[in-house]
């Protein structure tokens, strides 16, 4: 009987988890995620296709400072992740917009051409259309390099730079194999909810909690649509425009006052996949990438994370939001 009780007790906990880890289907624009504040679309014409851009824009919460910050999103990611960003910075008086750029979230995923330098255009074109003239720019991730381009190439338009452990600060066509479009997108498309996972439990973060598992249900829900291998296209197509089209290089360059936040502990390289254990080993180190970028970066700050991996606004929420609010 009790070998019996123990069985049935067992069942139940890994039919709980199961159920847990259960991934809904979802649109690859997704129309069934429901994002933190109403969605608005930009229309942009680009290669002879008519294409939109989601946007969040979120009037401050308290009197209004009379600034507005813009937040760009990382590869794997979209406006979905910045709730708790955009609550502590309307709370403060900013006017927060948050753009899914082409290719990304409820936005558009067209074949064509993608560039840095068309995005941070087609994100100058939305302020303008909605009047802002000059904007604090915060960028995650693939987010930090697109901040770095916008901020190169309008630098009056950029009130200040703000990289939370962007990728782009070593030049990874460099050591990282090349591989075409086309191998790459026959990568992204044996993606399940299941690599995701483990691809975020190894790589985003130093100690997984359950209430990271929304990500997945949006990374891994997009893998069950039958529209994916669009999805998976435009995934493999943004992966070449991260290798082909570094910002490593330009840092010196930039003309506006940058801070960095970094959690230490990231690994994250670009193709990761394609390294031995020993090349992985001396690249994606950000504990010195970090500094070492900031030195690069006329009058930078840095702001490090013990304990901390890729996303610190998710990880180390209360601590990167002191953080972020002291740095404006």
């Amino acid at each position: 009987m009790k070998k019996f009780f123990f069985l049935f007790i067992l069942s139940l906990f890994v039919f709980s988890q199961l159920k847990a880890q259960k991934i809904d289907t979802l649109s690859i624009t997704l129309e069934n995620v429901k994002y933190p504040y109403p969605v608005k679309y930009f229309p942009i014409n680009t290669e002879g296709q008519d294409i939109k851009m989601a946007y969040m824009d979120i009037q401050p919460a308290q009197a209004a400072n009379g600034k507005t910050a813009i937040l760009f999103h990382g590869k794997n990611f979209g406006g979905y992740y910045w709730t708790n960003v955009i609550k502590a910075l309307t709370q403060i008086g900013y006017r927060v917009i948050v753009p899914d750029q082409i290719g990304f979230g409820k936005s558009s995923k067209p074949f064509i051409h993608y560039s840095f330098h068309q995005m941070a255009s087609w994100n100058k074109r939305l302020l303008d259309t909605l009047g802002v003239q000059k904007t604090v720019v915060l960028g995650h991730s693939m987010g930090g390099m697109l901040a770095t381009r916008f901020a190169l190439m309008y630098p009056e338009k950029t009130e200040k730079l703000l990289l939370e452990n962007p990728i782009g600060l070593e030049d990874y066509k460099t050591f990282v194999p090349y591989v075409t479009t086309e191998q790459q997108y026959q990568t992204e498309l044996k993606t399940t909810a299941e690599s995701v996972r483990k691809y975020y439990q190894s790589s985003y973060f130093t100690y997984w909690k359950p209430e990271y598992e929304y990500l997945v249900s949006v990374a891994g829900g997009v893998t069950l649509s039958a529209d994916y291998p669009r999805w998976a296209k435009v995934a493999a197509m943004t992966f070449t425009m991260i290798y082909e089209q570094p910002v490593v290089y330009e840092f010196q360059n930039l003309k506006v006052p940058t801070v960095l936040f970094i959690g230490k502990e990231d690994k994250t390289i670009v193709g990761k996949g394609l390294l031995s254990p020993d090349q992985q080993a001396i690249h994606g180190q950000y504990r010195l990438l970090g500094k070492q970028t900031a030195a690069k970066i006329i009058g930078a700050k840095i702001i490090e994370f013990d304990a901390c991996g890729h996303i610190p606004h998710i990880e180390i929420p209360t601590e990167f939001l002191v953080a972020l609010t002291g740095s404006l």
